[in-house]
């Protein structure tokens, strides 16, 4: 006997189909697309990008190096010393001494082959022109960092004479003079000077009327101390 076609059961199918289909649309609408990969730039693009980056750093790096602290850089290696000292530099006094703490010790370091401006200290000895300055130059160079000290000596203050090494092997000392922020410590013939290199620097930052050399005829320290503190006669502020 032959079966005869329904179409209230095809109906009733259909609906059935459609009804699922329906529900597994609205399910996925509210679900979502699922987590897609990251996007990654083209091999092209990504390397370029990388030398973008690489170019401005080294702007950066160019911008931050300035032309004293280059020369001083390229003036050979610091002296080696007799000792070493290593600790954060605590206290910076004025423009050629610092505080270093060595193992929780404090350590007074004299900066060798060099005579920064001189500080005030009372009525009769009076400061230099741009003592402050170099005091706050060298602070911004070395303090709170962690440095080594390349030693030559005590002096009798009970002061270490060193080169305050940097990072990139220079030395403060060296940074100082070519800044122009101090002189060469050309006094008494050179007894006081070790490091070879500094009255280069010295007519090199001279020349480029860096620092104090931008006034007109400033006086040496060793100078400064000798007439116008000992003997009175001081150079108008």
């Amino acid at each position: 006997m032959r079966r005869q076609f329904s179409f209230g059961g095809l109906g009733r199918k259909l609906g059935s189909v459609l009804g699922i289909a329906i529900a597994a649309a609205v399910v996925h609408w509210f679900q979502g697309e699922p987590d897609s990969p990251p996007a990654t730039a083209p091999a092209n693009q990504s390397a370029s990008g990388q030398q973008a980056q690489s170019s401005a750093g080294s702007a950066s790096a160019q911008r931050s190096s300035t032309p004293a602290t280059r020369a001083a850089t390229g003036s050979g290696a610091v002296p080696a010393g007799r000792y070493t000292l290593q600790g954060v530099v605590s206290k910076v006094a004025d423009g050629d001494t610092v505080t270093l703490t060595v193992n929780g010790k404090s350590r007074r370091v004299r900066l060798d082959s060099i005579d920064a401006p001189e500080t005030g200290h009372s009525a009769q000895e009076p400061g230099q022109p741009y003592a402050e300055a170099a005091q706050r130059y060298l602070d911004k160079l070395v303090g709170g960092k962690t440095l080594t000290a390349q030693c030559y000596r005590q002096d009798q203050f009970d002061r270490d004479v060193c080169a305050l090494l940097l990072p990139d092997g220079n030395s403060a000392n060296r940074v100082m003079v070519a800044s122009g922020y101090a002189w060469a410590y050309t006094a008494r013939r050179g007894d006081y000077l070790n490091d070879a290199a500094m009255p280069g620097l010295q007519q090199q930052a001279r020349q480029a009327g860096q620092g104090l050399w931008a006034q007109g005829g400033p006086t040496e320290p060793w100078k400064w101390r000798y007439e116008c503190w000992r003997n009175q006669r001081c150079d108008a502020p």
